[in-house]
């Protein structure tokens, strides 16, 4: 009895280490997974994607940029407020533009660029998709940009809204 008890343990103890099934959309490929950001990941996937676009723009041959907490609560608004919205754009509901956002925040350089996105991809998946298109990439290796901010807003079904903001 003690044997068959300690199996259905073990059992169960495996049972709990496995990785969550695949599962297959209409097309055969596997579904995506909701990527779920915690408050304590913040510090986290800020580093990870300024250290992610330093190494781009050290490729291209721009200087690194560090973080600025004036357009990181820029970017934060703005994604706040896309979400709002149910809109990916560059204007706020008040009828800001990026320019009035990096002003309120009291951000005393030049804005460079904003780049958003509205997705369920992670940061890095953002950043590649930003990469791809020149307009985007153009903000993001801008040989004049010195600091950056990046934030986003995670609607409780697991969409993302991202804001990047560059600046001198």
């Amino acid at each position: 009895m003690i044997r068959k008890t300690l199996a259905f343990i073990a059992l169960a103890l495996l049972t709990a280490c496995a990785p969550p099934p695949v599962v297959l959309g209409p097309d055969g490929k596997p579904l995506p997974q909701v990527y779920r950001i915690g408050q304590q990941d913040t510090a986290k996937i800020q580093f990870r994607m300024l250290d992610s676009i330093n190494a781009l723009r050290a490729a291209s041959g721009a200087a690194d940029v560090r973080l600025s907490s004036e357009l990181n609560a820029a970017a934060e608004t703005h994604s706040r407020d896309m979400s709002l919205q149910n809109r990916p754009w560059h204007f706020g509901s008040d009828g800001s533009s990026p320019l009035d956002r990096v002003a309120r925040v009291g951000y005393t350089g030049q804005l460079i660029g904003e780049n958003i996105s509205e997705t369920y991809e992670t940061e890095i998946e953002t950043l590649s998709a930003w990469m791809e298109q020149p307009e985007t990439r153009e903000v993001l290796l801008d040989p004049r940009a010195q600091q950056l901010g990046f934030a986003w807003f995670q609607e409780s079904n697991g969409k993302i809204w991202w804001t990047l903001v560059m600046g001198t």
